[in-house]
């Protein structure tokens, strides 16, 4: 008898071990949505709590994100500009330190209903999520954001003095870091299309006419401004990403 029937039995048990459901517990809908209701009153109040922390030193935050704009001088248009820009700066920042603990209580509502095969992907799905979010933050700080305000500066240079609005400053930086962070969680999407058998490797690849496109799309639609540069690095990025993301998916055999 060929060694591959002989193993057939005990892959199948594997499998159905995999596919069991370790700590099944039957709840209501009620019961379901009450705790989904604690466990986002409590995300709520971690990111209050953050944003307090992050808004009481927030001028050594908003100095760092005044860095790419070199020799811009800012100007607050109405009074309390800055103080509504430092409370949007913190609610970010807040959103961002308290991350790891929204994270947590979203593993929490949903590993129960996880199957063992399910829960293996878990652990690799969120460091891999959180690691490429903070690389599309450092992406945008160091090569987004510095593209696009050179860009502008240089375009008026002659004409106009650069004198810009704080407010509107910061909108266009955070919105733009954020934007990157969410764009660079392609591969993570990927890999998990790849585990749950819903799209391979081969058909990612296949689809590279319609990635080109989506990409320059998402660069025009994710980036705040107008300049074909920023659109560009961003597009490029993401096509970076979706390539590399087949590969991994590949490596992983499917």
């Amino acid at each position: 008898m060929p060694t591959s029937e002989l193993n057939t039995p005990i892959q199948q048990d594997h499998d159905a071990h995999l596919d069991e459901l370790p700590n099944e517990k039957e709840m209501s809908l009620f019961d379901h949505l009450e705790e989904l209701r604690q466990r986002i009153f409590y995300s709520l109040i971690a990111v209050a709590v953050g944003a307090i922390g992050c808004f009481i030193g927030v001028r050594p935050i908003v100095q760092a994100l005044e860095i790419p704009a070199r020799g811009v001088k800012f100007l607050q248009l109405a009074p309390g500009e800055y103080f509504f820009v430092s409370i949007k700066v913190a609610g970010y920042s807040g959103i961002l330190v308290a991350s790891p603990f929204i994270i947590y209580q979203g593993l929490m509502f949903v590993l129960p209903g996880l199957t063992r095969r399910e829960k293996r992907l878990i652990g690799p799905i969120v460091l891999g999520s959180t690691l490429l979010f903070l690389v599309g933050l450092v992406f945008a700080y160091f090569a987004l954001v510095p593209a696009a305000l050179n860009f502008f500066i240089s375009y008026g240079q002659d004409v106009v003095e650069q004198m810009w609005s704080i407010e509107k400053y910061f909108k266009f930086v955070l919105l733009l870091m954020f934007s990157s962070g969410i764009a660079f969680q392609i591969p993570v999407i990927q890999l998990l299309f790849g585990f749950l058998g819903i799209v391979d490797s081969r058909q990612m690849l296949s689809s590279w006419r319609y990635v080109i496109l989506g990409a320059a799309i998402l660069g025009a639609v994710l980036t705040p401004s107008t300049d074909p540069l920023t659109q560009s690095l961003l597009g490029g990025a993401v096509l970076g990403l979706y390539f590399g993301g087949i590969g991994m998916v590949k490596l992983t055999g499917h």
